[in-house]
């Protein structure tokens, strides 16, 4: 069974990039969402191995998004990819639970790095 994989981002462009990315590295079966309403409502549906998340986005924020995790009882492992690299933000995530941060764009080499660090790789 392919790892299930969610990739929140409200830019289409970046869901894209990071899909391909990451069918790069590994076989997946993945479910894009394009807003953290969007993302919170399908995490409450059905059970994903791991997300990438995007921090801004309108309405619910990536922060809002792992807030709301921390509710669920079956959550996938966070790594947050974002154009926002201030260590501010990146300890932010990680007190929210994220599992890693990537910064924008996403290159191969961190990807991989990441999933192994994830032991998806």
């Amino acid at each position: 069974m392919n790892l299930r994989v969610l990739i929140v981002d409200d830019s289409l462009t970046g869901r894209k990039l990071m899909k391909r990315a990451l069918l790069a590295a590994l076989a997946a079966d993945v479910t894009e969402a394009g807003s953290g309403e969007d993302a919170v409502r399908i995490c409450a549906s059905q059970p994903f191995d791991l997300m990438f998340l995007d921090l801004t986005m309108p309405g619910l924020t990536g922060y809002d998004v792992l807030a709301e995790l921390q509710t669920h009882s079956s959550r996938p492992i966070v790594i947050v990819v974002s154009g926002d690299v201030q260590t501010l933000a990146q300890e932010r995530v990680m007190a929210l639970g994220a599992f890693a941060f990537i910064g924008k764009p996403v290159n191969a080499a961190t990807l991989e790095s990441v999933l192994k660090d994830a032991r998806f790789l």
